[in-house]
């Protein structure tokens, strides 16, 4: 059976944060989520549980950081083309998220990304498996 993962992220506004998510295109599985939480599917086996501040509060002792000041971590999704990771970054911006750095090409591998509502970054790479260097 493969391995699951799932992302918990502090966010500020249910509505808002499912809403620009679902602009981006993802769906929420309703059997995990209410007001507190929602469970964002990605694909079968990763999952982005957005969670309320204060709930979110309940399950850690340090305090929550704050994403639009600081970068704790990375979320990296890949994305099937060049083109995709384009779209995504264009339907993040028009839904209100933000685009700190310019798209990086480094020929076999493409990536962009944008921050959401909540500051947390997603990084969206693309990467030609037969355009790879080899190993030396």
């Amino acid at each position: 059976m493969p391995r699951k993962i799932f992302v918990n992220l502090p966010i500020k506004d249910m509505a808002k944060s499912k809403a620009f998510f679902t602009s981006l295109g993802f769906g929420f599985n309703p059997q995990f989520t209410n007001d507190q939480g929602a469970c964002m599917v990605v694909s079968d086996d990763i999952f982005v549980m957005l969670l309320v501040e204060p709930f979110f509060q309940t399950f850690i002792k340090k305090p929550i950081s704050d994403a639009t000041k600081a970068t704790e971590v990375l979320v990296c999704l890949s994305c099937e083309s060049r083109a995709e990771v384009d779209e995504l970054v264009a339907k993040a911006r028009a839904a209100g998220g933000t685009v700190p750095n310019d798209p990086q090409d480094h020929g076999f591998m493409y990536g962009h990304g944008f921050e959401d509502l909540d500051g947390h970054v997603w990084e969206l790479a693309y990467m030609d498996m037969a355009a790879v260097p080899p190993t030396p």
